[in-house]
């Protein structure tokens, strides 16, 4: 008898706990407790390894772990690749990315995204006492210019390659490969999101210097599988709460030295 009693607490506490499926905080994500992130970890200084190798820092890391402490979850940082990044929400490998993912007409087409949380724009970054003299994206004729794949200043370069301009596009897995070719002299140019931008250029003994900033602002969003409206609402509540509480403009003084977040608030 006791042993059949053992076996029926133990299966009640496995249904009460979610068991195989999750029935915390209401199922809103896709393992019990745990909010899942698509991140790229490597992408600084909105998320990238500490000098350890191992643990993830950064401004959407942080946040990340705010937003699950909202929610009452544990987060779970999954590094991706982001060319692989949106396959994997698709896939329910992740929640969803937290990862300077650019809202855009495209992206709002085929996936839900938060409201945004960080305003963003383009910049351009060449070495300091560089011999190049183009001082914008449009200037770049017979240059080599770095930036990552698949992100919004890939688009933006070859919006101007087909309007006409001539460069030779170099193009990255990852944004520090790019700041990597340009301090060895292979490129002349990167452009970039302006926070990682300014990341790169802030630290002691910089040899980049940021010579153009474009006028049209972007914003960042947390993105998530299409048709996850109660994650997203609950996302939202949660950004909600931590701006009102003055907790996203503290990390974004942390990593920007600049508050880079009330803008988006201010926009709504």
């Amino acid at each position: 008898m006791k042993i059949r009693i053992s076996i029926i607490t133990i299966l009640i506490a496995m249904i009460m706990t979610g068991g195989a499926c999750n029935k915390d905080s209401g199922g809103l994500t896709l393992r019990t407790g745990v909010l899942a992130i698509g991140m790229e970890i490597g992408y600084p200084p909105m998320e990238y390894y500490a000098s350890d190798g191992k643990t993830p820092v950064g401004f959407d890391v942080e946040m990340g772990r705010a937003i699950a402490g909202k929610l009452g979850l544990k987060p779970d940082f999954v590094d991706t690749s982001w060319d692989g990044i949106f396959d994997g929400v698709n896939a329910s490998k992740y929640d969803c990315i937290i990862s300077a993912v650019t809202i855009n007409s495209s992206r709002l087409a085929a996936y839900n995204f938060s409201k945004p949380y960080l305003v963003n724009t383009l910049a351009m970054v060449i070495l300091k006492g560089s011999r190049i003299t183009a001082r914008s994206p449009e200037e770049c004729v017979n240059l080599a210019v770095a930036f990552q794949s698949d992100t919004t200043s890939e688009t933006y370069m070859n919006e101007l390659a087909s309007e006409g301009l001539r460069y030779t596009a170099r193009r990255y897995d990852k944004v520090m490969y790019c700041f990597d070719e340009l301090r060895l002299g292979r490129v002349d140019a990167v452009i970039t999101d302006l926070p990682v931008a300014a990341g790169y250029v802030s630290t002691a003994n910089s040899p980049f210097e940021i010579v153009w900033v474009s006028p049209e602002p972007e914003e960042f969003g947390i993105c998530l599988k299409k048709g996850n409206e109660d994650l997203t609402k609950a996302l939202n509540k949660a950004l909600d709460d931590l701006y009102a509480e003055g907790t996203l403009q503290r990390i974004s003084q942390k990593y920007f030295e600049a508050d880079l977040v009330s803008q988006a608030w201010n926009n709504k």
